[in-house]
């Protein structure tokens, strides 16, 4: 049986990509990465090219029958948001199907605005003792959909939205490939906003 096919979204520097190809090399994440799409001409793209893969650029909103061709023609199944900074809107036929990972722990944390270092300045100006990533099923809101998996990690007195970024980025690097496994093996069951994950 062949891997299945993931499309990969970003808009920034291709790092979680990267991390994802490299897994995928290493032989510890079974997909292949059919196309990769950025929102616009950035460090992600190159990175893209220069590993060999299919990349376009498309600006503004992708429409639900252009995203759904472009899954036909790589032959992909999964869409997988890597730092992808506009709301995507989801065909029928890829509900359940698109991942995306954020870094602090939803529901705290999310929405339209929240992204990158403003992040993590919330999460420090919150007072907050723990913070961390999540790996989450993507719906019509931003970061609303139903929760894969969660990492965290301790927020530090001393933190700058710097230093708790690269932390929560080491739980990402192990957080997004691991619950990537689970969804493409089959390994969850999906309940209203719950999702099971079945042993393994």
């Amino acid at each position: 049986m062949s891997a299945p096919g993931i499309v990969v979204l970003l808009s920034g520097s291709g790092r979680t990509l990267l991390n994802i190809a490299d897994r995928i090399e290493s032989g510890e994440l079974k997909a292949r990465i059919a196309m990769v799409i950025a929102s616009r001409e950035c460090l992600g793209a190159e990175r893209a090219r220069e590993r060999g893969f299919d990349t376009r650029i498309m600006p503004g909103d992708i429409e639900p029958s252009e995203l759904k061709r472009l899954m036909t023609e790589s032959d992909a199944a999964w869409i997988v948001l890597a730092g992808y900074l506009r709301l995507l809107k989801i065909p029928p036929a890829l509900e359940g199907r698109v991942v995306n990972i954020h870094p602090a722990l939803l529901p705290s944390f999310g929405g339209v605005d929240m992204f990158g270092g403003r992040v993590h300045r919330a999460v420090i100006d919150a007072g907050c003792k723990v913070s961390g990533c999540t790996v989450h099923l993507c719906d019509a809101g931003y970061d609303t959909g139903p929760i894969v998996l969660q990492r965290c990690c301790p927020v530090e007195e001393d933190d700058t939205p710097d230093s708790l970024a690269a932390r929560v980025f080491e739980l990402e690097i192990e957080a997004y490939p691991e619950a990537l496994r689970l969804l493409l093996e089959g390994h969850v069951s999906i309940e209203g906003r719950r999702v099971r994950i079945m042993k393994v």
